[in-house]
């Protein structure tokens, strides 16, 4: 039988060949290992539209450690960071942001709801301390893609800095550096790239991150240490996750043999499509209206039944082959549905069926057990 298909926003299912670059040792001062290190870095580089003005910074861990290495190293310790909160994954940045001593401030919008441009305007043209925004691209915890070129623009004009948590939507979701201006974009191996979890990275300005010696909360989340080190040696500055690279590495070959960003992007669409066309068949609905929703992953209602229990849900769909996501929302039972990872239209049509057996089923709560 084969593994569960993972329907999650990462970890997500990986191609065989992907697991396969794991079956190797990796010397993680050796030549060819550095070499990987380098080419991993260019690839990403080249999905970003970064140029000359740009470097790519790997970092151990997931991507929060990557979000967190980026806030500690970019923003200074007198600085102020601006959040754009419309989910859980904005909630972090400005939850990690206070963590580490950086003086907050937020705008939240309804989960719904994507953050308004001139509301962010105006809360700069109002607070001169704020030196530095924060944006999630595609908020994972519902699907909602952000207006992330708009808020650039207005950041720009303001005279301030942004950083952007692209964490899952890089690789799919174009943002082209040299036509959106950010300080940083952040993300992981293992979401839109289909690698494994264990690598985060960090595309930053060369001139910024070259002017943050200093800023740094940590030694080992300082990017711009991590930088440094990197260039004089080619060397990560501690133990690398050498498997997980290498897996990044094939997911990268991967990626660029199916045609890049656009083809990436054009199975994701098309996999978002069937699923919401099959489980809207069932009688579901949708949270996110279609103008709002990233192909990404989807946030559902819970089913519209008195005894529902996801757990119940959650297990029937898993025995017909397919993971689920919980839902993130706190006032509102959901559940979600990733689009993406090595799947195509087949898995879907499937995952559509194992759902529809599970609706099926009638039940939603166990039985109490027998006193005895």
């Amino acid at each position: 039988m084969r593994e569960p298909i993972l329907l999650t926003p990462g970890p997500l299912t990986t191609s065989l060949a992907t697991k396969t670059a794991m079956l190797n040792d990796w010397g993680s001062w050796d030549g060819e290992f550095k070499a990987l290190t380098a080419r991993i870095c260019q690839q990403l580089l080249r999905i970003a539209g970064a140029d000359e003005r740009h470097v790519c910074v790997p970092l151990q861990g997931s991507g929060t450690f990557a979000v967190e290495a980026a806030i500690g190293t970019l923003v200074p310790r007198g600085g102020k960071l601006l959040v754009l909160i419309n989910g859980a994954y904005g909630k972090r940045m400005a939850r990690i942001a206070g963590a580490i001593g950086r003086r907050v401030a937020v705008l939240e919008t309804p989960d719904d709801v994507a953050p308004d441009p001139s509301a962010v305007d105006a809360l700069l043209q109002a607070d001169p301390a704020i030196t530095h925004v924060g944006v999630i691209q595609c908020e994972t915890s519902t699907g909602i893609l952000n207006p992330v070129a708009d808020i650039a623009a207005v950041v720009a004009r303001a005279g301030r800095r942004l950083i952007v948590d692209a964490m899952s939507a890089f690789g799919a979701l174009p943002l082209d550096a040299r036509k959106v201006p950010y300080d940083a974009l952040i993300a992981s191996s293992n979401k839109c790239l289909e690698g494994v979890p264990g690598v985060g990275f960090v595309i930053a300005r060369t001139e910024v991150l070259d002017e943050a010696e200093g800023n740094g909360h940590s030694l080992a989340l300082d990017l711009f240490d991590q930088h440094q080190y990197l260039r004089a040696t080619g060397q990560w500055r501690f133990t690398p996750p050498t498997h997980v690279v290498a897996a990044f590495g094939a997911a990268l070959d991967q990626y660029f043999a199916e045609g890049g960003q656009s083809a990436r992007l054009a199975r994701y669409e098309a996999n978002c499509r069937l699923l919401c066309a099959g489980l809207e068949g069932l009688g579901l609905r949708r949270f996110l209206p279609a103008d709002r929703q990233a192909p990404i992953i989807v946030t559902w209602y819970a089913p519209d039944h008195p005894d529902y229990d996801f757990r119940l849900f959650y297990e029937r769909v898993r025995a017909r082959g397919f993971i689920l996501y919980p839902g993130k929302l706190t006032e509102i039972e959901t559940f979600r549905v990733g689009c993406i990872g090595a799947i195509d239209q087949a898995e879907i049509g499937q995952a559509v069926g194992a759902v529809r057996a599970a609706l099926a089923e009638h039940v939603w709560r166990e039985e109490p057990a027998l006193q005895v």
